[in-house]
């Protein structure tokens, strides 16, 4: 697994530009392959009236590999992108040789965060997104985050546009539970979660450890939902800890 290329998936709303702080450091001993998801960041929403689904943002994370001709990475996702990833994981198993899953959770959306999804969607479809940020950031970052944290933050939101937004919300809210997935998962897997993440906390990390076989858990302290950004120190170390 050494030789594995590694993949991060970004987070909603935001783009591959989240993985800038880890980047770097992680690459002076791994290739890291960090792309924009449909419809956010420089990656096109493809002209569809297919119901959103993240089914699709999962073909093009395999499009990605065929292109590139790689046969098997370990897949990485924050967020939103640990979605992705583990939609993956479900569409296409044997491209997936390990798993990073960062400050995620593998059940779905209850009701009531399905339709503050939909909420969300409706409301950028309506005003676009110059709301955004300030609805998401006491969520994302923990308010002892530093302000250039928060900075950088609010400018990646502001930067998305309005149909990838929506696009990635309504996708969310009907992604399927993936618990009895992971139980089926056999290769190694690791698992971040910032210790003040309030969106996907400790609880929803101990569910994808407990349901992995023999994966390990790396909480980091005093930071919130965005660890990459908060903490990337604490990210990089973790990653290059566990790879083997």
């Amino acid at each position: 697994m050494t030789e594995l290329p590694l993949v991060l998936l970004h987070a909603f709303p935001l783009d591959a530009r989240m993985w800038d702080p880890v980047r770097a450091p992680l690459a002076e001993r791994l290739r890291v392959i960090t792309p924009d998801q449909r419809g956010l960041g420089r990656s096109p929403l493809p002209d569809t009236t297919a119901e959103p689904d993240l089914a699709d943002a999962a073909r093009d994370v395999v499009a990605l590999l065929d292109k590139l001709e790689l046969d098997q990475v370990v897949l990485g996702g924050c967020a939103m992108g640990g979605y992705v990833a583990m939609a993956v994981l479900r569409a296409a198993p044997e491209r997936v040789g390990g798993l990073v899953l960062i400050d995620t959770k593998a059940t779905a959306d209850t009701p009531e965060a399905a339709q503050t999804r939909l909420d969300v969607a409706d409301r950028v479809d309506a005003e676009g997104t110059a709301w955004l940020a300030d609805a998401n950031l006491p969520i994302l970052v923990a308010d002892s985050a530093p302000e250039a944290v928060v900075a950088r933050v609010r400018e990646l939101i502001d930067s998305q546009p309005p149909t990838g937004v929506a696009w990635a919300a309504r996708a969310m809210r009907t992604r399927p539970d993936s618990v009895d997935l992971l139980r089926e998962t056999a290769v190694p897997a690791l698992v971040i979660v910032g210790e003040r993440d309030a969106t996907t906390p400790i609880e929803a990390a101990n569910t994808m450890v407990d349901a992995l076989p023999g994966a390990t858990l790396v909480v980091l302290p005093d930071v919130g939902h965005m660890t990459p950004l908060e903490d990337p120190t604490g990210v990089v170390e973790a990653i290059l800890g566990w790879y083997p």
